[in-house]
């Protein structure tokens, strides 16, 4: 009897040891857009800041802003920090730089009407209106030259000096996009084009870069290379400036293709992305790139069965057990989207959904990158849904938290 009893607990124990750890986890929404004064289609997802969320909307081609929401203990307050004009909307999150103040970037006006690199502070003195809408400080304008056109969905980033780095999604010396650094030069910045995408080495970075240890850039373009889009490292060689190295080359095959998200770094100093395309399901992918050598190593971690352009489209976030969270824009069990949780497990890599959006009250549509807090609150945003009276009946979206 004994023996039996002792089988059966093994049995237990190996069975267990196939499924993930799992928490309990409650989905709610932080703030539903009206379509007014509050903006519509966010489109980024958010940066947290102490007990405050920031992000960004677009508007469908209206004047995009860049909003605060801020926990109250019981409610979240909102409040309007920017506003742009028709069809200059921010694509993308706003973050903090290194002197505390909030970065970000349009996808279009400025003067030249190819996208701007901005700064906002908060208004000095009384308020210039009854909204005190921050100060809108810009940078740089795009569209002049080769300086490139259309900054995409990335974060700005910066390097140790101060230089800001990111991507824009066309423009350049073939058109292709480019890669560029704002170093800054007395009360404002020197923007630089580093490289210039053609064809062959890859077209249209959407997504933004991250830097290694050593000073060297990596992203991805969308389109280009062999086929389907690149993963990329720039290198700054002296006497030279900066060359490319095609990390990998996308088939659109089992491997996936067109990646829009860019990469992260494990604490290893290994890179995690995604593709929109592609893969055995056909919704995309999952992948892992590991150095070796003067080279790198592919590893497919998980495929998508989604429909066709409904694969993650943004950064991938991962959290201090390295388990990876990311966001599914259509598809899912009910249709219009899922957040989704990746866990590494003895047995390859574990797809939990955390939720499945319905199209109504919830949102629809998420876009955008998955943030979390200390105490392991996942946030985002959705472009519809929500107030299913806004916006002709498909909503203006929201913005969401899951509580672990």
């Amino acid at each position: 009897m004994k023996s039996k009893t002792l089988f059966y607990l093994i049995l237990l124990t190996f069975f267990a040891s196939l499924i993930p750890a799992m928490q309990a986890q409650t989905f709610s929404v932080v703030y539903t857009f009206a379509g007014g004064r509050d903006g519509t289609n966010p489109v980024s997802g958010v940066t947290i800041r102490g007990n405050a969320l920031y992000g960004t909307t677009d508007t469908y081609g209206g004047p995009g802003s860049v909003y605060q929401l801020t926990n109250n203990g019981s409610n979240w307050s909102f409040s309007t920090l920017a506003d742009f004009c028709s069809g200059c909307g921010p694509s993308a999150r706003v973050v903090f730089g290194p002197d505390g103040h909030l970065y970000g970037t349009t996808v279009g006006g400025g003067a030249y009407g190819g996208g701007l690199v901005f700064k906002l502070a908060p208004q000095v003195g009384p308020c210039r209106d009854l909204r005190c809408l921050w100060r809108v400080n810009d940078l740089h304008d795009f569209g002049s030259g080769d300086d490139g056109l259309y900054p995409g969905g990335g974060d700005l980033i910066w390097d140790r000096q101060g230089n800001i780095y990111n991507t824009t999604q066309n423009g350049g010396a073939s058109g292709y996009g480019t890669v560029y650094q704002l170093t800054p030069s007395g009360n404002g910045y020197t923007e630089k084009v580093l490289f210039s995408f053609s064809y062959p080495t890859g077209e249209g970075p959407y997504a933004g870069l991250v830097l290694d240890k050593n000073g060297n850039l990596f992203g991805t373009t969308y389109n280009g290379g062999t086929f389907a889009g690149n993963v990329f490292e720039l290198t700054n060689v002296p006497g030279t400036g900066w060359t490319e190295k095609i990390l990998y080359s996308f088939q659109f095959g089992d491997d996936g293709g067109f990646p829009y998200g860019g990469v992260i770094f494990d604490s290893s100093g290994n890179l995690y992305g995604t593709t929109n395309q592609g893969g055995s399901g056909s919704g995309g992918t999952v992948f892992e790139l590991s150095p070796s050598g003067n080279s790198w190593t592919f590893k497919l971690l998980y495929s998508f069965s989604a429909p066709l352009f409904c694969g993650p489209t943004a950064n991938l976030t991962m959290d201090g057990a390295g388990n990876l969270y990311g966001i599914l824009p259509c598809g899912g069990s009910n249709g219009p989207g899922v957040i989704f949780k990746l866990t590494n497990t003895e047995n390859g890599w574990v797809y939990t959904s955390l939720h499945d959006f319905t199209g109504g009250t919830d949102g629809a549509s998420p876009s955008g990158y998955v943030s979390i807090d200390n105490d392991g609150t996942l946030y985002g945003s959705a472009q519809a849904g929500g107030d299913m009276n806004c916006n002709g009946g498909v909503g203006c979206g929201v913005v969401w938290m899951i509580k672990p």
